[in-house]
């Protein structure tokens, strides 16, 4: 036997170094100290006679012998992990880790997710509401719905990014503030307050204004700024403001006649829904049936939007 193999372990946290470029995310993800793989680098090293890192400020950067190792090493543990899933497929039951925006977990999979309950009660749902765009493998997360603008692909060859559909986005008050306002035409709303999310630049007021043929919006001075959708249309329920949403976040307030669309004109920015999650998972039929249950969930939830 090769002599080298005696070092796996020390090849397994190579790996996880090398994915992640920083010494301290393998220690937070293997649950070993920093030092401790810092002195298994050093090690490897040693043993192979190769330089694998180079420091650049806060990164790990991989030289070309490291680039080599780096491939055997992920395909190489690709391939093991794979075998052992296909061996040890889980059942249904059993747990399961979902993570998306804030907005989506609170507003649109919430207030549904007693139905996916009832259908499969031995499934024990985690909802991970996140903002940032969460590491599946580090967190220990089954499935992402991640959204987007433009068509997403994924960095990471253990995940795949599934088409989800699409989002159109519309202005939304309330009923109260509507009749108050009197709004008749897009350009009433420049003497509305408008509810925006704060460092937003893609879905933006000023975009829809252009889009809609409305001018003067550049000198608006009515504006709120949040950090969340679920906080945007929490206060357009309450009568303050205009605020623009994606049709699933506010779907249910349209049915309830609690909100209402003043002008049926779409944002030009669509966003794209997506399902990221590893095709080799252990529990690749539980995610399989969350997935088939939130499509059809989608599907016969989609949004008629009502006109006053």
């Amino acid at each position: 036997m090769d002599q080298r193999l005696k070092y796996l372990n020390a090849m397994r946290t190579f790996e996880s170094a090398a994915r992640h470029k920083s010494y301290s995310q393998a220690a937070e993800e293997l649950f070993v100290s920093q030092a401790a793989v810092s002195q298994q680098m050093r090690q490897l090293e040693n043993v192979l006679s190769v330089k694998l890192f180079v420091r650049t400020g806060r990164k790990m950067l991989l030289t070309p012998s490291g680039e080599t190792l780096y491939e055997s090493t992920h395909q190489a543990l690709n391939t093991l992990i794979k075998g052992l899933n296909s061996i040890q497929q889980e059942d249904i039951a059993g747990d399961l880790t979902i993570t998306s925006t804030q907005a989506f977990c609170s507003l649109w999979l919430m207030p549904r997710l007693y139905k996916f309950s009832q259908v499969h009660p031995d499934v024990n749902v985690r909802i991970l509401g996140s903002n940032q765009k969460e590491d599946l493998q580090q967190k220990n997360i089954d499935l992402a719905i991640r959204f987007g603008v433009k068509k997403q692909v994924s960095n990471d060859d253990n995940l795949v990014m599934e088409d989800f559909g699409e989002d159109v986005v519309y202005p939304v008050c309330s009923p109260k503030l509507l009749q108050h306002m009197w709004l008749q035409s897009p350009k009433d709303l420049l003497d509305c307050t408008l509810v925006s999310l704060a460092n937003e630049q893609v879905v933006t007021w000023d975009k829809w204004f252009e889009h809609a043929g409305v001018k003067g919006f550049e000198s608006m001075t009515k504006k709120t700024e949040v950090t969340s959708s679920d906080m945007a249309l929490n206060a357009v329920l309450s009568g303050h403001g205009v605020t623009l949403a994606a049709s699933a976040m506010f779907s249910q307030y349209i049915q309830t006649k609690q909100l209402v669309v003043p002008f049926k004109i779409k944002h030009p920015v669509i966003w794209k829904r997506y399902l990221a999650y590893d095709p080799n998972s252990a529990k690749r039929k539980r995610i399989q049936v969350f997935i088939d249950w939130v499509r059809a969930e989608m599907a016969s939830s989609a949004p008629k939007v009502l006109l006053r």
